[in-house]
């Protein structure tokens, strides 16, 4: 639905990471992740805080529940906390690498 559906400029390379739903299906939190500066994480955000009418109205049309669930936004990290990650391993093993070359 946000790839194809959402028009909205200010949505950049959003994934979507996981949805929680509440027990009673009242509400929804949706957590994604933006690849891209804090900046275009923002944007992203306002983008998707925008849409949260229509996505809630499609999700009521395409499937059949008492109550609609009220959509939340969420920014994820865990991508982002991810690829540091990795790139302390890699600079860590380029570092050992350069050790035993000089030894």
């Amino acid at each position: 639905m946000l790839l194809r559906s959402v028009k909205d400029p200010r949505i950049g390379l959003v994934t979507i990471t996981r949805v929680a739903v509440s027990e009673d299906y009242r509400s929804a939190k949706v957590y994604f992740s933006v690849a891209g500066t804090a900046e275009e994480r923002e944007r992203s955000m306002e983008g998707l805080t925008s849409a949260r009418g229509y996505v809630r109205r499609e999700l009521g049309r395409r499937i059949r529940l008492r109550y609609t669930p009220e959509i939340i936004f969420k920014f994820d990290p865990s991508i982002e906390y991810a690829v540091r990650i990795g790139e302390v391993i890699r600079q860590l093993k380029k570092e050992r690498e350069n050790d035993e070359d000089a030894d």
